[in-house]
């Protein structure tokens, strides 16, 4: 280390973490967070509460309001979310970051995946070890390290952890956008790249629903009476995927059709499931107006009715703008740490697309280095735990010492 010397101290305390951290991570891993295991989620959250009370920041609990989703019957069913963390320091300081990573994770209460296991003396294969707990691990020692620091006065900041993020952050996407407009940039804790390569530009994503409805009929004695609600799904699907090659780089994904029941009925209800990617914020209007047209044909079906629900939840990411400044300032500081900062773009979306929308620039993929991200081989490879302390704890340390650049500092409007 040669250019940050200053900080070297903070930043070789941080070695001394390695053991509490891995077996941190080994302890979180084998807490089921799943999104819908609320039981869960508030053992996750009270294992967290306790790690960052070393912090003595203000803490806050904070109940988020209820969503609500189609079932697969085609009712509208309430969806009941876990708790958001917010923790807060320094809120007047004259430079402000909003931290962020989620505690949930996709694998269910009942997924056979639970418990972690060492591949080799690098290599920990858990539920949630690289997304993400082991990126609220690098949050919690990257803040202890400037805690400890002549820098922290500089520099004031906030922390959201939310519950909710697997299922595209519905309830707590408004607390991300009001805190996101009080920072002056993001650090996100989604996992890099096994080689730490982080994600650049993202896609936007849109997750929907429709509710098609027709008439049942029994299907020998009175079949031309029913309207299948069926027959109409498979046509919606149909002009769905024709939709793919048609608006730009946009995707039409159909993840899921529910519906029917006993084969001599004609069945009246179906739902269609999809997914949208957009590389822009023109595609995602063009894709909005084809999805209207979709629903328009398949109500002029006779005896149909389609309903959308559902929204873009997360806009495009551009790597432009403040965005890109801030990626080229921490690639200078992960120079002196022996780090090859690179990114690429990715169709991948996270809360950084959030912040983003909200106007913060932002890295949200400043967690530890894993992959196989959402399946039962996932991994994080255990020398990052605290490499990638160390890269935020420098960034940290480096705005608190007044030297943020001033293409990153928030202007007044």
């Amino acid at each position: 280390m040669t250019k940050y010397v200053k900080f070297q101290p903070w930043l070789d305390w941080l070695d001394q973490r390695y053991d509490k951290t891995l077996d941190r991570l080994k302890s979180w891993s084998a807490i089921n967070s799943g999104t819908d295991n609320i039981d869960g989620l508030d053992r996750m959250r009270d294992a967290i509460l306790d790690a960052f009370a070393e912090l003595d920041a203000t803490t806050s609990v904070i109940d988020l309001p209820d969503g609500e989703a189609v079932a697969a019957d085609g009712s509208i069913a309430p969806v009941c979310y876990g708790k958001l963390l917010h923790f807060s320091k320094r809120p007047h300081a004259p430079v402000r970051v909003l931290l962020c990573i989620h505690y949930d994770t996709v694998f269910a209460v009942d997924s056979a995946f639970q418990t972690p296991r060492l591949i080799d003396e690098n290599t920990l294969n858990g539920p949630g070890v690289a997304d993400a707990k082991g990126g609220i691990l690098t949050i919690l020692n990257a803040l202890s390290a400037l805690e400890r620091s002549p820098f922290a006065g500089g520099i004031g900041w906030d922390v959201i952890l939310n519950p909710d993020e697997e299922t595209g952050s519905i309830g707590s996407a408004p607390f991300l956008a009001e805190r996101a407009r009080t920072a002056d940039f993001g650090m996100l804790y989604e996992p890099a790249l096994e080689d730490g390569t982080l994600a650049g530009a993202r896609k936007g994503s849109g997750n929907f629903s429709i509710r098609i409805k027709g008439r049942a009929a029994h299907a020998g004695r009175e079949f031309h009476a029913g309207r299948s609600a069926m027959v109409a799904a498979s046509d919606c699907v149909m002009r769905l995927d024709q939709l793919n090659g048609k608006v730009g780089q946009a995707t039409f994904n159909i993840g899921k059709i529910d519906g029917g029941g006993p084969v001599n009925v004609v069945p009246d209800s179906a739902v269609v499931r999809f997914n949208v990617r957009v590389s822009n914020h023109d595609e995602r209007h063009q894709a909005e107006n084809e999805i209207a047209d979709v629903i328009a044909a398949i109500n002029q079906r006779d005896g149909i009715t389609a309903e959308l629900h559902g929204q873009f939840g997360r806009a495009p990411k551009p790597m432009a703008g403040r965005t890109r400044a801030l990626f080229e300032w921490v690639r200078e500081l992960g120079h002196d740490l022996d780090l090859d900062i690179s990114w690429k773009a990715t169709g991948g979306c996270c809360d950084g697309n959030n912040l983003a929308e909200a106007g913060l620039p932002n890295i949200d993929t400043l967690g530890v280095r894993g992959g196989l991200i959402h399946s039962d081989q996932e991994f994080v490879k255990l020398d990052s735990l605290i490499e990638r302390a160390k890269l935020s704890a420098l960034i940290l340390m480096k705005a608190g010492s007044g030297d943020l650049p001033d293409a990153l500092k928030k202007t007044e409007i």
